[in-house]
Order: structure tokens, then C-alpha cells, then sequence
């Protein structure tokens, strides 16, 4: 075989290189440009943010023109400092009582001055980087709240519905509710009833001509068409004063603990709901349908950063607090939003409209944005977030945070609810049940529950019921048990095992073994992960010895079971193809210098002592070790499973390309099981081009098997670290005899002429250089296969149909890290995987 080296052509005239050999090109500068996705997202945003920021502004009593301050700011500031790209942020519904609250005990300029220091607070909270804090809260006492500020804010604007006005406290607005109902004002009833009928009705048209029509936001139709058909009636209308007498923040007046209180408040409430409005966000984008589009998730400490920014700039401005509103952020996403452009966009808009469209605005009447902000009250009372804190039974956390919001304040409320939160998580941590029975001679102990220090008196009372000599099964069925109860178990099985019984140890989640050796892990914590049994006197597991468990401390999975009759006379031994000079040179790792064990050096044994000859049949009793391992422990967990895919036949959504490796182990870096992914793996992940001469029937089977028959969705080719194919490539010399290995590895010789080619952009990956030309030359192979795939007919008409998705990975081995590859054809770069990415090729 030839050499395939990267070369140039001869030329006396010396050109110059932009970036040094085997070295990725800079990046080029990109353009500001506004994609149109975003133009239509942020006027569908905007449409819906008028009418609601007017409305949420009259709920509070702040004057109306803040809501729109609030709403400008909230898309400029927080959309371009913010953290997540797609949130839009503005006067939120679940800040109305709070604000309420604030503008009756302070005026409205000591409110704005409220909203300054709460702003300040969440820098101070985001320069910290505790955002992640935030989200400790339960979601229990977050929905909980938020119920209660919407039972609050719907029984409040009812009253302006009918034609009145609304009281403090949701108590005197229910005891004024009779009087009002005999002193409704019909005009404002009349207006109310269409705009709730709009917003009910308006999502459900049917038909295409419904589709059409659905594209106008419900709230905008709602309030214009309110406005439009009862122009003639006399009723409260929308008043916006002028610019000139707005009033901005003041200096604070009023007692300093009040004041501390208020800021807290605000800063609670703006950052829990902002934070967790930004996963949400995540996971809307995610879930997004259609093709794919690259959208960086939230950095929550950034978010808190823009919030507070944002709140900064609003109470300075005479604004209403700031925070991330859930409807405009889903019609973002929902409409295809894919920068933060858009936010800035709706952000402009609203600035537009406050200055250019205050003579439309003076038309709508008070009783349709109260309309519309009571039923936006009434859906943050979510039957789906009750029907999620009953199946978790956080229903008492939910009820007290609620009735604590509605009867005392969101602040008092979320702080009932964080008691009643801690009260219920100590008494099911205490709450283990330990029983003891005797079936056919056995006596089984079972535990229910955590097993901690408080549950270790009733432990031994049990464990003391079992007779000496006696068999005893131990059920452990928790998630965890702390050292005082590990000890109380060792010490008894001790005992009970020197007395001549025998005891086994079972558990809902994989094996405990309460070996005399074992020790609790550093957190004082010992897992319960599976059935172990424990006999005899010695204490050794009878069932394996093997004490592996999935990904964790691995080890090459080198397990110390109990000696065998022939392996006990013989000497230890090094790994089977651990011995210098094996295998075909794909199985070393340039990045951390080991062969295929993990922790060997060449030609040592486990820990760098020296390794013994190779023992025949070794490899063949540790094969035959961890099979038996597999059907007492894995294959009664996935026998059902497995049955099912027998029946019906295999359907996996993913075809994955990659290379022989004995390092890459597919099902565990890609979270997969049986039935998920159709794996073909060969030296180096090539994809050899199809024809009679180059093609491969082999690969090209399987793609043509994977496409055709089993019809997946997308297609893998994933490299890694290290590969010695790639180091075969780049260190080939012409002729030599034309081995099997030299004859398959000419398919990758494509790769090498796309590296040594300077029109081409190199792939590269994000945040850094290739360490060397190995690990270039990998994730230019990537690229090059990828090619390869759609030089497949079959692949080529699945890709024309839209029915089939490519995609490019690269594995670094000795980091464990995952980068899929991002970008056009024009900038190929391999970026980290994150929860929830969703690349596509």
C-alpha cells in the first residue's frame, strides 16, 4: 500500500498559512444578521405582551404606562444580557399581589426603589453563582405559590369585571363579592363575557380557516375586538398620561425591617420564577418539532445577572419589576424563534407602541384587561401541576403553600411551605417499617424505607428474632442506608454466621455485600443496589464475589472473586490482550499513554505490579464469571423487555458507525438499551464509498439493512481519541506487504487528502486546538465518512425525503466527554454535548 501522507505541490513562490500545520483555521466573523424566524416571533410576542403588561399594571394599581416600561425593558436588558436566549422577561402575573401589596403599604416611587434593590440583590445572588440553589426549592411550593397568587389575582379583578373595584385582601374581596353581585354593572359584564369567550374559543377554530386565524394571539383578539364592538357604551377606559408626568424611582420611605422584607420578596420571587421559567424554556426547545436548530441552553447565573440588570433599569425608569413570563416565552419558542434577537425585537416594538400608539390604547376598556388578566390568574391554577404533586404526594406542601399565599402573602406563604416541605421529608425519613417472619423455615426480615440511625433499635429487635443456625433473607428495600445502620447489619451477620446460620441480603435496585471487608463510602452513606448472598463463616459471596457495579469504580472491570478450584493454584495474570505488542495498535489512547487495560502499563499487571505469564483459560473463567453475573443480576431485569422485542422485532431509531475500540462501549456513552441503536463497528469507523471496486458489502449491507428495512431516523459516525487506525494512517510508508489491515485501512485515505487540502475548512473543536494531527486527522474522518454516507443510494434518497438525519461524534477517551459536530459546511466544529442537545448534521 502506498503512503498517504499529506503533501503539497511544488512551488518556488512560498504561500503563506494563515494558521500553523495541523492546526484548525480561526474562526471566520460572522454578521450580525436578524433571521426571519425571529422577525415573526417577536411580533407575535409583542402582540401578545401589550394587552398583558396593560393589564397586570391595572391588577397592581401602578400606573398603566409601567407595565409597558417594564415590558420594553424586560425584552432589551434582560434578552440581551440574560442567560437564556429564548425567555422573554416582563411584568410577570406572578408578581401582581406582591406589587400590589408594596404600592398600598409604600406609593408607587418607593416601590420603583423597591424593585432597584431587589435588582442589585440578584446581581450580588448571580456574581455568587448560586442559581442552581434556586432550583432546590420544591416544585411543589413553587407551583403552590403560584395557584395562590392566581386564586388571589382572579378573585381581585373579578370585582372589576363585574364594574367595581377589588378590596386588599382576597378576605374582604370574598365578603364584598355578594354586594357586588347586586350591583353589577351590565356594560362591564358585557365586555368581560366576550373577551372570555375569545380567549376560550379562539385556540379551538377549527378547520383551516381556523389555523389561519389562530396565528392572531388570543389575548390581542380578545381585548381588540371587546374594544371595537363596544365603542358606544360608556365604561372605564385605559388612561395613559403623558410621558412628561411619569414618575420614576424615588428614594425609599418607611421602616427599614418592611423595606428588607419587600426586597427579599421581590428577589424570591423574580429569580425562582425567572430560573425556573429558563428550563422550562430548555425543555420547549428541545421538545420543539421540525428540523433542528442549534440553541445554546440557559446559563441560569447569567439569567440571574440579566433579571437583575433588568429590574435595575425598571424600577429606575418608574417601571414594574421584571421577570420571566411563561406565555410570551412559549409563543417565542412555539412560533420559531431561534436567537435572543427576538426578545430585543418585542422589546422595541413595545417601545414603539408606547410612544406612537397611545391614542389606540386610550380605547380599550378596563373590564377586558381585567377579564383577561383573571383568566390568566385562573390558569396558574394547573390541574396537571395537582395532578403531578399527588402522584408525588406533595399535596399537603402544595395546599399550605397555596392557602399560606392567599391568606398571608407570597412570602409568608413560600415559607409555610418550605416548613411543611422539610416536615414531610423528615418524617418519611424516619418512617421505616421493619418486619420479621418465618415462611418454610426461613425467616425473612424486611425494610421498608430509608435506613438510617434512627430506624437501627427496631432493626436489631428484628434481626434478633432470627434463631442461631437459622437461614435469614434480609429485604432491604430503600434507596440508602447511613453508616449506624450498615455497622448493625455487619455486626449481626458476624454473629449470625459464626453461630453457624447463613443470611442473604436482597434489595429492590441491584447487590449489597456486607462482607467483614466492605466499608461505607466516604459520605458515610452505602447504596442498596442488588442481591448478594452471604454464607457461611467467612462471610464470602457463595453467588459471585464480583463486586462491579454499572460505571462505577471500573477498573477494566478486573473483579477479585472468590478462588476457584483450579484458579486458586494458579498465579495472578495480566489482562488478556494487555500483553506488549497485541491487537492491531486501535486500542491505544496517545491522550493518556495506556493500552486497553485502564491503569496498566505495557507488559505490567493491575496497580504496575509485574504480570505472570499468560494463563490459558483465564479469559475463558472471567467471560464465564461475568455471564453468570449477567443472568442471576441483568437478565431478570430485562427479560420482559427482551421478550417483547423477540415478539415484535427490532425497531431501533438510530443506526451508529463507530469504531472497534474495546474503549467504547455504545450503550453506556450514549444511555441506550436493548433495541435502541443498530451498531456496526469496524478499524477506524470508515464507511468505504459504494462500487465494485472500493465499496465494502459488509458496511454497506448494514447501511442499506438500516435504512431500507429498518427504516431508522438517523445515522452516527462516531470516532474517539486515540485511534490507532488514524496513527496507522498518518504514519504509513509506501510498500511493505498488503496485509488485511493496510488493504481496509485505504478507505481512510479520503480523510487524509481532506486534511492536507487548504480549500477545505479543518474541523475542529469548540474551545480548543486538536492536541496533534492523530486527533485532527480523527475528527476530519468524521467529517469525510459522513460524506461517504450520502455517496449510498439508499442513504441519499432518505435524506432527499426528509425521512433520515446525519450526524458526526467524537468520544475523547481519557476525558470521557462527548462532542457532537455543529455547524455548516463552511465551519465544521465538534461542540460538548449538554442535557438535552439536539444536533443535527
Amino acid at each position: 500500500m502506498s503512503a498517504c501522507t499529506p503533501t503539497r505541490p511544488s512551488d518556488p513562490t512560498p504561500t503563506h498559512r494563515a494558521h500553523p500545520p495541523h492546526s484548525p483555521p480561526p474562526a471566520p466573523r460572522r454578521r450580525f444578521r436578524v433571521a426571519g424566524e425571529d422577525v415573526s416571533a417577536s411580533i407575535a410576542v409583542f402582540l401578545i405582551a401589550l394587552p398583558l403588561s396593560l393589564g397586570i399594571a391595572l391588577a397592581t394599581g401602578a400606573p398603566l404606562q409601567a407595565g409597558l416600561v417594564a415590558a420594553a425593558v424586560g425584552g432589551l436588558v434582560a434578552g440581551r444580557l440574560g442567560g437564556s436566549p429564548l425567555q422573554v422577561s416582563g411584568p410577570a402575573a406572578g408578581l401582581t399581589v406582591v406589587t400590589a401589596d408594596l404600592i398600598q403599604r409604600y406609593g408607587w416611587r418607593t416601590t420603583c426603589a423597591i424593585t432597584v434593590l431587589a435588582g442589585l440583590a440578584q446581581l450580588g445572588l448571580g456574581c455568587l453563582r448560586v442559581a442552581r440553589t434556586a432550583l432546590a426549592v420544591s416544585p411543589a411550593i413553587v407551583h403552590g405559590m403560584l395557584a395562590g397568587i392566581g386564586v388571589t389575582i382572579a378573585v381581585a379583578q373579578l370585582h372589576i369585571v363585574l364594574g367595581g373595584s377589588p378590596q386588599s385582601s382576597v378576605l374582604d374581596n370574598v365578603r364584598a363579592l355578594p354586594a357586588q353581585l347586586a350591583h353589577l354593572q351590565p356594560a362591564a359584564v358585557a365586555v368581560s363575557a366576550l373577551t372570555l369567550t375569545l380567549l376560550l374559543l379562539w385556540p379551538r377554530l377549527p378547520g383551516p380557516a381556523g389555523r389561519l386565524l389562530r396565528r392572531m394571539p388570543a389575548p390581542l383578539v380578545a381585548v381588540a375586538t371587546a374594544t371595537a364592538s363596544l365603542t358606544g357604551l360608556t365604561l372605564p377606559r385605559v388612561e395613559l398620561p403623558s410621558w412628561r408626568s411619569h414618575a420614576l424611582a424615588g428614594l425609599p420611605e418607611g421602616p427599614a425591617l418592611g423595606l428588607v422584607a419587600a426586597v427579599l420578596t421581590i428577589t424570591l420571587v423574580c429569580s425562582v420564577q425567572s430560573l425556573l421559567g429558563a428550563v422550562a424554556v430548555d425543555k420547549l426547545v428541545a421538545s420543539r418539532p421540525g428540523p433542528a436548530v442549534r440553541v445554546h441552553r440557559s446559563d441560569l447565573d447569567r439569567e440571574l445577572l440579566g433579571q437583575g440588570a433588568a429590574n435595575i433599569v425598571s424600577g429606575a425608569l418608574g417601571g414594574l419589576p421584571v421577570a420571566g413570563v411563561a406565555v410570551r416565552s412559549t409563543a417565542n419558542v412555539n412560533s420559531g424563534a431561534v436567537s435572543r434577537n427576538s426578545t430585543m425585537l418585542h422589546g422595541v416594538l413595545v417601545v414603539v407602541a408606547a410612544l406612537l400608539m397611545v391614542p389606540v390604547l386610550e380605547f380599550i376598556p378596563l373590564a377586558s384587561l381585567a377579564a383577561l388578566v383573571m383568566a390568566v390568574g385562573i390558569q396558574m391554577v394547573s390541574l396537571h401541576h395537582i395532578r403531578t404533586v399527588t402522584r408525588h404526594r406533595e399535596v399537603l406542601v402544595y395546599a399550605a403553600t397555596t392557602l399560606g399565599v392567599v391568606l398571608l402573602g407570597v412570602l409568608q406563604g413560600v415559607a409555610l411551605g418550605i416548613a411543611v416541605a422539610v416536615a414531610t421529608a423528615l418524617h418519611r425519613l424516619t418512617r421505616t417499617r421493619i418486619t420479621h417472619d418465618e415462611q418454610e423455615g426461613v425467616h425473612h426480615v424486611r425494610v421498608r424505607g430509608q435506613l438510617t440511625f434512627l430506624a437501627v433499635p427496631r432493626l436489631s429487635r428484628a434481626l434478633h428474632l432470627v434463631p442461631h443456625g437459622a437461614h435469614a433473607v434480609v429485604e432491604l428495600d430503600g434507596s440508602f442506608m447511613d453508616h449506624a445502620a450498615y455497622e448493625a447489619l455487619q455486626d449481626w451477620q458476624k454473629t449470625h454466621t459464626a453461630q453457624g446460620g447463613t443470611a442473604e441480603f436482597t434489595g429492590r435496585r441491584g447487590g449489597l455485600s456486607l462482607t467483614p471487608g466492605d466499608q461505607a463510602d466516604a459520605s458515610g452513606m452505602t447504596e442498596v443496589t442488588g442481591p448478594t448472598e452471604v454464607a457461611g463463616p467467612a462471610g464470602l459471596s457463595a453467588a459471585t464475589g464480583c463486586r462491579c457495579r454499572p460505571w462505577t469504580p471500573w477498573r477494566n472491570h478486573q473483579c477479585e472473586g472468590p478462588p476457584t478450584t483450579l484458579e486458586s493454584a494458579l498465579p495472578a495474570t495480566a489482562d488478556a490482550g494487555a500483553t506488549p505488542g497485541a491487537g492491531t495498535g486501535a486500542d491505544t489512547d496517545t491522550s493518556t499513554g495506556t493500552g486497553t487495560g485502564a491503569g496498566k502499563q505495557p507488559g505490567g499487571g493491575r496497580d504496575g505490579r509485574p504480570a505472570a505469564p499468560p494463563t490459558p483459560g483465564r479469559g475463558g473463567h472471567r467471560l464465564a464469571r461475568g455471564i453468570s453475573a449477567f443472568q442471576r443480576n441483568t437478565a431478570p431485569l430485562v427479560r420482559g423487555e427482551l421478550a417483547r422485542l423477540a415478539r415484535e422485532g427490532q425497531r431501533p431509531s438510530q443506526l451508529f458507525l463507530t469504531c472497534a475500540d474495546s474503549r467504547l462501549v455504545t450503550s453506556m456513552i450514549t444511555s441506550s438499551g436493548p433495541g435502541d441503536l443498530f451498531v456496526v463497528r469496524n478499524v477506524g469507523n470508515l464507511v468505504p464509498l459504494p462500487g465494485a471496486e472500493s465499496g465494502d458489502d459488509s458496511v454497506a449491507a448494514a447501511i442499506e439493512y438500516a435504512v431500507e428495512v429498518l427504516q431508522v431516523r438517523s445515522i452516527t459516525v462516531c470516532g474517539h481519541s486515540g485511534c490507532g487506525a488514524m496513527q496507522a494512517l498518518l504514519g504509513s510508508e509506501p510498500g511493505g506487504a498488503q496485509t488485511p489491515l493496510r488493504r481496509w485501512l485505504r478507505h481512510g485515505r479520503p480523510s487524509l487528502e481532506r486534511m492536507a487540502d487548504d480549500s477545505r475548512p479543518w474541523a475542529r473543536l469548540a474551545g480548543r486546538r486538536p492536541a496533534d494531527a492523530v486527533e485532527q486527522l480523527c475528527l476530519t474522518n468524521v467529517v469525510q465518512q459522513l460524506e461517504h454516507l450520502r455517496a449510498h443510494e439508499s442513504v441519499a434518497r432518505a435524506l432527499a425525503a426528509g425521512a433520515l438525519e446525519l450526524h458526526g461524534m467524537y468520544f475523547h477517551v481519557g476525558e470521557a466527554q462527548a462532542y457532537l459536530l455543529t455547524g455548516a459546511e463552511e465551519e465544521q466544529v465538534f461542540d460538548h454535548v449538554r442535557e438535552e442537545d439536539d444536533v443535527t448534521v
